[in-house]
């Protein structure tokens, strides 16, 4: 961590009190009778191996990770929670007749705060400052509404979605009354994607053959790039909805074509505003769910040579809507069918106008230990499709196993299909603490 994100850390913890009078902070502060100092630390270790059985057949990771954290209290109305993260992998350099340097030193290693915030409790106003978790919206097998957090996508959307989360540093408020719920946020340092090296199984953009990468412009530490937005949540009538304004630096990358001889492109985060709502309501034999996101000041890839850097603006909606049915105590299915729709389409965009896709996934219980799995994500544009079943075994209350296959297939630029050459076989052993 630089001295940036150090001094940041500290700024934000000494925000709390731009929030209470001088009385009030020795109040929250009094230490000498904390409820529950805590301090002890849990987490859990793994080790994951993949196996890319599509010729070239190659190790795709063998990697070890290491995941602690401790929490506590400092008094009666304030917590803190503090956790990193170290990872090793070998299989980029077992692997380097496959994986290019640039990929090979980029996955070989990493360390990572996960969370490091304060928990500060005012009558019905609670506060959070620090690095963080902030989760908006959460579907099956993609992200729609989770627009707060970045990701870790150098694996596509493969992990458990908590660990390809990417925590901000943010302060956070929020105002809970009888039926319903207000969050204000602040993000005055946004984490972006980590979207590895090109040449890594899951590099997220196919250039043209000969095209060249001249590496990724992040957004530096100044005012214009700061995230900032507002959620409003309720239940009425037995329905969860919620609404959220948010104006941020965009996670994911654009890629720009900066040079025609040779053709280069470069990643860049634009400036974007989303406006979403969600919803969910158990309708008694089924959980109904739904998220959607308008957004504007993305720019897509196009063919036509005459874009200015090859790209072309439009506003997008995306939307989804579900259903989670359990079945007999053993069973749960859950479909969804989601889309994305181009507001300014034009000719030579790389998507069509509407695009349009569903989910499917079955889970069978078998006892207490073992459970059994089929996940399926496909493209109604022909962009594909991703199935991916796997095995969990629960040895006993730390000890966790599951094995399993990522398939993809379909046209080589679809949202898919691309990773057609990246199937897998995979296991996972983690030990909890």
């Amino acid at each position: 961590m630089n001295r940036w994100h150090a001094g940041l850390g500290l700024g934000l913890a000494a925000m709390a009190g731009c929030v209470f009078a001088a009385g009030d902070l020795d109040d929250l502060l009094d230490v000498a009778k904390p409820a529950d100092s805590g301090g002890g630390l849990h987490g859990f270790a793994e080790f994951s191996a993949a196996r890319a059985y599509e010729t070239p057949s190659h190790w795709s990771k063998l990697r070890a990770r290491l995941n602690i954290e401790s929490s506590g209290r400092l008094s009666e109305r304030v917590k803190w929670k503090l956790g990193g993260r170290l990872d090793a992998d070998a299989a980029p350099d077992i692997e380097s007749d496959v994986y290019p340097a640039a990929v090979r030193r980029d996955r070989r290693s990493e360390a990572m705060i996960r969370e490091a915030y304060l928990d500060i409790s005012a009558g019905n106003w609670d506060y959070r400052l620090g690095r963080q978790h902030v989760v908006w919206g959460e579907m099956v097998g993609l992200f729609f509404a989770d627009v707060v957090s970045a990701r870790d996508t150098r694996e596509f959307f493969l992990p458990e979605f908590d660990q390809m989360r990417i925590p901000q540093w943010a302060a956070r408020a929020e105002y809970f009354g009888d039926d319903w719920h207000g969050e204000l946020l602040w993000i005055p340092v946004p984490s972006v994607d980590n979207i590895g090296k090109p040449g890594g199984d899951f590099y997220p953009f196919v250039a043209p053959e000969g095209a060249r990468f001249a590496g990724e412009d992040k957004p530096d530490h100044r005012l214009g790039n700061m995230n900032w937005g507002a959620r409003l949540s309720a239940l009425i009538d037995g329905w969860d909805v919620s609404g959220f304004f948010y104006r941020s630096t965009d996670t994911a990358p654009t890629f720009y074509r900066t040079s025609l001889a040779p053709l280069t492109f470069e990643a860049r985060h634009d400036r974007i505003n989303q406006v979403g709502a969600t919803f969910s309501k158990d309708m008694g034999r089924f959980v109904l769910k739904g998220e959607a996101v308008h957004t504007s000041g993305r720019k897509f890839n196009t063919t036509d040579l005459s874009a200015p850097n090859g790209l072309v603006p439009s506003d997008t909606l995306d939307y989804v809507v579900g259903v989670d049915v359990p079945l007999a105590r053993i069973w749960r299915v859950n479909a969804q069918y989601y889309a994305r729709r181009y507001f300014d389409h034009r000719d030579g965009m790389v998507w069509d106008k509407n695009e349009q896709g569903a989910t499917l996934l079955v889970n069978r219980q078998f006892g207490d230990s073992l459970e059994a799995e089929v996940l399926l994500v496909s493209s109604l544009n022909g962009g594909g499709y991703m199935v991916r079943p796997k095995v969990v075994w629960q040895m006993d209350a730390n000890w966790r196993g599951t094995a399993g296959l990522d398939v993809f297939g379909g046209a080589e630029d679809g949202v898919f299909g691309r990773f057609d050459q990246s199937d897998r076989a995979y296991v996972e052993v983690r030990r909890a603490f």
